[in-house]
């Protein structure tokens, strides 16, 4: 009898050291669905072919011919505005080159306070574009309606910078009138967001 009890209890001993891996497992996997989920809403996809039939077509050249104003915000990861500013473009067209004067008024945070942008087609539907303060060339792609420029850029935070990547997307409104929204990864994880109201000046 004290061999059957001995046998039943390290069986009962057993199944409960068992019980406990299976329920650690089983939290390890929770834990790990729940930040693939994060990682998976930190994430933004847009496809550009889903504008190309929209209309109206987005023009850069044309509609960056001249002055425009442009008002935006910076929205960290919990969509806190960290940012907000005016932004007053000159724009001008010279032998196929598109230069962009940009002046920045901060109301909130503070970033550049200006940047020049000259930007050239160099295909059907396709762009290169430069400023100072990018790390390269920016690659701008035509969607009929949408606009795309995909660019590095060192982006000072207090004493620290780090090398981001820019998702940058334009969405025409009429000849006059256009947003823009920025996707700013770090790691291929969206770390921040700018959203930009813009129209031409009379």
């Amino acid at each position: 009898m004290i061999f059957m009890k001995n046998r039943l209890g390290r069986a009962r001993s057993q199944a409960l050291i068992m019980r406990k891996k299976v329920v650690k497992c089983f939290s390890r996997f929770a834990t790990l669905c729940v930040a693939m989920l994060t990682l998976t809403a930190c994430s933004v996809s847009v496809d550009g072919n889903n504008y190309r039939d929209v209309s109206p077509d987005f023009n850069i050249e044309s509609f960056f011919d001249g002055d425009v104003r442009a008002w935006g915000i910076v929205q960290d990861r919990s969509g806190e505005v960290i940012q907000r500013f005016v932004v007053d473009i000159d724009g001008s067209m010279q032998d196929g080159v598109l230069t962009l004067d940009e002046k920045f008024t901060y109301g909130l945070g503070d970033g550049a306070k200006s940047r020049v942008w000259k930007i050239e087609k160099v295909g059907e539907g396709k762009y290169v574009g430069n400023a100072g303060d990018i790390a390269g060339p920016a690659a701008g792609t035509s969607y009929g309606n949408a606009f795309n420029f995909s660019y590095e850029m060192d982006l000072p935070v207090d004493d620290t910078t780090y090398r981001v990547t820019f998702d940058d997307w334009f969405w025409a409104f009429d000849d006059t009138t256009m947003m823009n929204r920025s996707y700013i990864r770090k790691f291929g994880l969206v770390m921040a967001e700018v959203t930009i109201f813009m129209q031409k000046q009379e």
